[in-house]
């Protein structure tokens, strides 16, 4: 997923690196650029869980229990690393990273964002600690890691992230609202993530809050704009592969094969996959219980 030029639709995502709904998201938020590609351009907006770890801690939240609650997202098929973690983290400094990567370089937003989700989800690092964020960030090509954690209380990357919690708070009586998919657990009616508001070029919109199914999202779009070319799912997962230069998991390969109202088979694909890593056409990169895939240069 990238941020593109304005074009048929612009889609606002409200989302927080810390969210395990948001994580379970990927696979149909994958599949849904994969349909549209440019035809889609995407505002990430993050939303601010939490300001310290201290307020999980309040709510009752220990690493055991975080563990354990990931447990339950595995149905959805992202990577999870189920080992307990030495503290829960609060959301705020990795929202915050995501911030100064869209100061310092826009077109790498949506692949820190990622990063910072597989910190949370799939490595053992606390992910409100400067030092983790820096690990994890150091590994994104073309980041400058020292930079954006340099940057995480500048007055530029503050006043940018409180922009983004405000708009994120900003769901009162909408259709998110009505759905009971919204939270206020800070006071007003916010976003939950992941939300995605789609608005087409002739000023029509569309909301689908908190965590939906790809039909939803693909029925938004039909409803916004059917001008746009709507790309078939493909027949070899390397295509889908060499659609994103990030990579994807096996989970998200599977829901961009997956045809409408045809059965994901997960294993197949991974068959495939597996057979175009031996081909040397992509690369495996172990990621928590599971891996990511990323196409070979040509």
């Amino acid at each position: 997923m990238c941020n593109h030029l304005w074009m048929a639709i612009e889609i606002t995502h409200f989302t927080d690196p810390g969210c395990p709904w948001a994580y379970s998201a990927s696979p149909a938020l994958a599949a849904l650029d994969y349909r549209y590609g440019d035809q889609l351009s995407w505002r990430l907006v993050t939303i601010g869980l939490t300001e310290r770890a201290q307020q999980y801690v309040d709510r009752g939240y220990t690493p055991t229990r975080a563990a354990q609650g990931q447990r339950r997202f595995a149905r959805f098929g992202m990577p999870f690393s189920h080992e307990p973690k030495a503290a829960v983290a609060a959301t705020a400094r990795m929202c915050r990273a995501i911030v100064a990567a869209r100061l310092q370089a826009p077109e790498l937003e949506y692949a820190v964002f990622r990063a910072l989700q597989f910190g949370q989800f799939t490595t053992p690092l606390v992910m409100d600690d400067d030092e983790s964020i820096r690990t994890l960030l150091a590994a994104v090509e073309g980041i400058d890691a020292d930079a954006i954690v340099d940057a995480l209380d500048s007055e530029a990357v503050t006043a940018g992230y409180e922009a983004d919690r405000a708009e994120a708070r900003t769901a009162d009586g909408g259709a998110t609202h009505f759905q009971g998919k919204h939270a206020s657990s800070d006071g007003p009616v916010r976003y939950t993530a992941p939300s995605l508001l789609l608005r087409a070029e002739s000023g029509a919109e569309l909301e689908a809050g908190g965590f939906q199914s790809l039909q939803v999202y693909d029925m938004a779009v039909a409803n916004l704009d059917r001008s746009l070319r709507r790309r078939p799912a493909p027949e070899d997962p390397l295509e889908a592969v060499a659609a994103f230069s990030y990579g994807l998991t096996t989970a998200e390969v599977t829901e961009i094969m997956t045809p409408d109202l045809g059965v994901a088979d997960p294993e197949a694909v991974e068959a495939t996959l597996i057979e175009h890593a031996a081909a040397g056409r992509v690369t495996r990169r172990p990621l928590g219980d599971d891996a990511l895939w990323i196409a070979a240069a040509a």
